[in-house]
């Protein structure tokens, strides 16, 4: 089932029908014992909504932080390698992606998170932007995955190649990142064969597209959401962006008026416009 947030309320979706939630507050929902399981009595005892799509969505995050954990597929590895090797920061990316603790960084608040059909951000100091599609998973106060939903990692990858320690400038600034169009609400991890799909549009054309499989992986996410978890607390959980499979070549950069589509099966599609 596929959890909504829109100005007003809350909705769930199965199989294409729509319920509406007496709930408001994603947090309180997030804090529940088992989230599953009371969506799946509202369905079975509500009477469907005479909707068809539902209507004015807005980014699926309350009060949520939203993390991000870097290098966890081999093709971000190499381009990571690439993009900073005359700084003399290669070898680190090298390291972080055989090591046993992962790469973890702080990405986003909520006022800084895009909702679907809105806009996107490039830095004004930058000159290589990128979108970095990812599986974004909602983890409970409790560190329980509960739910997963689409994230683009926004990205100046020429600051960051500058020099390794400039990542939070290069990750971190308003809608650098965005979630959407729901998040999926199931008990059971999502199959390794689940594809990421992103497709990039200029004036109506592709410009870029490409898709990675979740087998390619390296870290499982249970594993990152134990490390985000060390010494750390989140009263309303949060959300944790799993890394990119899919990197646009290096003689691409994003453009105002771009079009980023993101799909993940199961889930649904994430379209921004680069502002």
């Amino acid at each position: 089932m596929i959890l909504y947030r829109t100005a007003d309320r809350l909705l769930v979706e199965e199989d294409g029908r729509f319920y509406l939630l007496d709930e408001t507050s994603l947090d309180a929902l997030v804090a529940l014992d088992d989230l599953n399981a009371h969506l799946s009595s509202i369905i079975a005892a509500g009477t469907p909504e005479s909707l068809t799509a539902p209507p004015n969505l807005e980014a699926p995050i309350e009060n949520q932080e939203v993390w991000a954990a870097g290098v966890t597929y081999f093709r971000s590895r190499s381009a990571r390698i690439e993009e900073s090797k005359d700084a003399g920061g290669g070898d680190f990316y090298d390291r972080v992606y055989t090591a046993a603790r992962p790469e973890l960084f702080f990405k986003a608040v909520a006022h800084k998170v895009a909702g679907p059909n809105s806009n996107v951000r490039i830095r004004s100091d930058a000159t290589w932007s990128v979108p970095e599609p990812e599986l974004a998973l909602l983890v409970n106060p409790r560190g329980q995955i509960i739910g997963y939903t689409v994230g683009n990692d926004m990205s100046s990858r020429d600051i960051e190649g500058i020099n390794p320690l400039y990542l939070p400038q290069a990750k971190v600034y308003d809608y650098s990142c965005a979630l959407g169009p729901g998040i999926l609400i199931q008990p059971h991890p999502m199959p390794p064969s689940t594809q990421i799909r992103m497709e990039i549009l200029r004036s109506g054309s592709t410009e870029f597209s490409a898709s990675v499989a979740l087998t390619e992986l390296r870290r499982h996410p249970a594993t990152l959401v134990e490390y985000l978890f060390h010494d750390q607390s989140f009263p309303y959980g949060c959300f944790l962006l799993t890394g990119t499979g899919i990197v646009p070549p290096d003689s691409f950069t994003l453009h105002g008026g771009d079009e980023i589509r993101i799909s993940i099966d199961g889930i649904g599609t994430l379209v921004n416009e680069v502002a």
